[in-house]
């Protein structure tokens, strides 16, 4: 996946993000259901946006950026910002 597409796929999860608040906010979805896909959009997220900077730093060192991988969420997530 090259950077047009994390960037386009990162955007499809805001954009899906935004649109499931605005409709918990007016009660068309159910709070657990909410809750659950956010969760799983907050983590897709996460792994897109290390995926880009894995690409970048690969980039920056002179390495290719198609050997940068997803790495699972419980990596991702384990992260210290």
């Amino acid at each position: 996946m090259d950077e047009k597409a994390i960037l386009e796929r990162i955007n499809e999860f805001i954009d899906e993000e935004h649109a499931l608040r605005q409709a918990h906010e007016r009660s068309e979805t159910t709070g657990e259901d909410a809750r659950r896909r956010l969760r799983e959009l907050e983590v897709a997220l996460d792994q897109c946006w290390d995926l880009l900077r894995q690409r970048r730093a690969r980039i920056d060192a002179g390495q290719n950026p198609e050997e940068a991988h997803v790495r699972p969420a419980s990596e991702v997530e384990g992260y210290r910002q």
